[in-house]
């Protein structure tokens, strides 16, 4: 609803910004009155679009006082009844901009006579779960928020600074409280045996992951020079080794790359960037993954409740739907039983360096089912596991919370652990998180694009380079590569025929000339609206259409639909 701020109770905002209101009392005549409580900055700056996020998606953002109260209150933990572990050189590999640090890690080769080429690896991980008990003030506001949320300029964390980025984060030099793992691999990849522990660590190093990259192709710096040999050398050798297991193993392998919006001190929009993806990402995800395995093992074989992390294997319909559209581009995938990963990367490699293999990565991708949490196992069908759970990140994640708590009543550890009451909420419990992870994708996912929307809109009538991101019968959704950025064509904006939409072949095809649009075409677009509030862009087709031999030209049903929609308006069409 549009609201009349009166000069006096403008609170020093200025025609453009975005700022909180507080509504006053209606009047019967005019239109309704307010106040402005808090000046959220320019469109165009990000800590303002960042809010209208939080509030839009009822993020909680501010910590009461009493868990603020309780946080400053708590006291470092101790040694009592920790093995000391603070001479090992565990080392954090993060981004360079990170400020919590919940996991490290530490390799050796396997002294075992018996393992031959084997290795030893320990993962760390902050032992949340000696600050944040269940049932207090803390513990609360952890569910309710159930995940930190980051935006390109701000993290809305799951617990107080106090908490994450002090007495938890794994900070060089000092003591700090931790979970471990320490996990025997043979020499082809296999995990033979792992074993937990509660423990004081002190970090060695903190390490970004292009500095260790840099360390290991031959350029060490002051701060990895010195560990090289004895730390960051052994790790990737046990990587080596531990990436057999999982090339053996086969998980999905999806070409996916990660945008990054960097900012500049304003807060506006400097440059989209695809970091590069280095060994020293895939070493630390492949560690935390088999950490996350061996944690869920344990519950398992204890007896003790557990949240996992499940992914479904795609429906029959979705691979009956992918089976007729890779029919369309010539490719045969045999019907039956319930398709596996390798099966799917066995798709993807027979389309590598193909003119569609964008479209048919973007298919399969599709194809997928969303992971969740849930007390009832299913297996984890990306990673090809038969039992997974979050265990490595207790600082941004209440799943793994619930799971360091379930491994110290399990294990014996002491103080913290899962709770009768706790274990009789799971259901409940995996629910409320998983709504929360896909709240908090929501809200970046929107952040970016609003972000995107404003810097664009200036450039209004320029043409760009896009890509078809999606196919819906009312157009195209089109995405700028450069940019991560979607926006609309409307079908009835597209000239020169009667266009059809073909769900198997994810197309819109003319009716007279069999030519038309492919979901992942390479196209070049004019941008003609933009909306930053609603982070819409609506484009122009410039690429005269392509022939497309695999589609149903549907004559029979097209005829009454083109007598409809020749004075049919065009849509913006809703973002997906």
């Amino acid at each position: 609803p549009e609201l009349v701020v009166d000069k006096e109770f403008q609170n020093g905002a200025k025609n453009g910004d975005l700022v909180e209101v507080e509504p006053a009392r209606a009047s019967r005549y005019g239109l309704p009155k307010a106040k402005v409580l808090t000046v959220l900055g320019s469109l165009t700056n990000e800590k303002a679009v960042s809010m209208i996020a939080i509030h839009a998606h009822d993020i909680p953002h501010i910590f009461p006082a009493d868990v603020i109260a309780e946080a400053e209150a708590v006291k470092p933990a101790t040694l009592a009844g920790r093995e000391d572990w603070r001479k090992l050189p565990l080392v954090t590999i993060d981004p360079a901009d990170a400020k919590d640090h919940d996991d490290a890690v530490f390799a050796i080769s396997d002294p075992d006579e018996k393992n031959p080429g084997g290795v030893v690896v320990t993962v760390a991980i902050a032992d949340v779960a000696a600050y944040v008990r269940y049932g207090t003030a803390l513990d609360r506001e952890a569910l309710k928020r159930g995940n930190s949320v980051y935006f390109p300029d701000r993290v809305v964390p799951m617990l107080p600074e106090r908490i994450s980025n002090d007495l938890c984060s794994l900070r060089d030099g000092q003591d700090r409280p931790a979970l471990a793992v320490r996990m025997t691999f043979s020499a082809d990849g296999r995990k033979l045996r792992h074993s937990f522990h509660r423990i004081m660590m002190k970090s060695a190093a903190k390490l970004a992951y292009p500095q260790a990259q840099a360390a290991i192709d031959g350029a060490p710096d002051d701060k990895t020079g010195p560990i090289l040999d004895t730390v960051l050398k052994p790790l990737w050798d046990a990587y080596a080794v531990v990436k057999r297991g999982r090339e053996t193993r086969q998980p999905l392998e999806l070409e996916l790359p990660e945008r990054k919006i960097l900012l500049k001190e304003d807060g506006t929009v400097d440059r989209v960037v695809v970091p590069e993806r280095l060994d020293a990402h895939k070493l630390i995800e492949e560690f935390m993954i088999q950490a996350n395995v061996a944690a869920a093992e344990t519950l398992e074989a204890k007896r003790q409740a557990l949240v996992y992390r499940i992914h479904d294997a795609p429906s029959l319909a979705k691979q009956e739907s992918l089976r007729e559209f890779l029919q369309t581009l010539g490719l045969s995938l045999a019907r039956g039983a319930q398709m596996r990963p390798n099966q799917f990367n066995g798709i993807l490699d027979r389309v590598r360096g193909a003119n569609h293999e964008g479209l048919v990565n973007e298919v399969v991708l599709r194809t997928q089912m969303q992971a969740e949490y849930s007390p009832s196992n299913i297996g984890h069908f990306g990673l090809n596991l038969k039992r997974y759970a979050h265990f490595t990140s207790p600082i941004r994640r209440y799943a793994d919370l619930i799971v360091h708590r379930g491994l110290i009543a399990a294990l014996g550890f002491g103080a913290g652990g899962l709770t009768q009451d706790e274990a009789e909420r799971l259901e409940e419990v995996s629910a409320l998180i998983s709504a929360t992870e896909r709240r908090a994708m929501a809200a970046e996912r929107d952040t970016v694009d609003r972000l995107i929307a404003a810097y664009l809109a200036e450039r209004v009538d320029d043409r760009f380079d896009a890509r078809i991101s999606g196919v819906t019968k009312s157009g195209l959704f089109v995405q700028l590569p450069q940019y991560g950025a979607d926006g609309f064509i409307p079908v009835s904006s597209l000239d020169g025929d009667y266009y059809i939409y073909d769900e198997t072949a994810r197309s819109l095809f003319g009716e007279r000339t069999g030519k038309g649009y492919q979901l992942a075409d390479r196209v070049e677009v004019r941008l003609i609206e933009v909306a930053p509030m609603a982070g819409a862009m609506r484009f122009e087709m410039l690429t005269d259409p392509k022939p497309l031999p695999g589609s149903k030209r549907s004559f029979h049903k097209a005829k009454g639909r083109a007598r409809a929609s020749q004075s049919r308006p065009g849509s913006r069409g809703r973002r997906r």
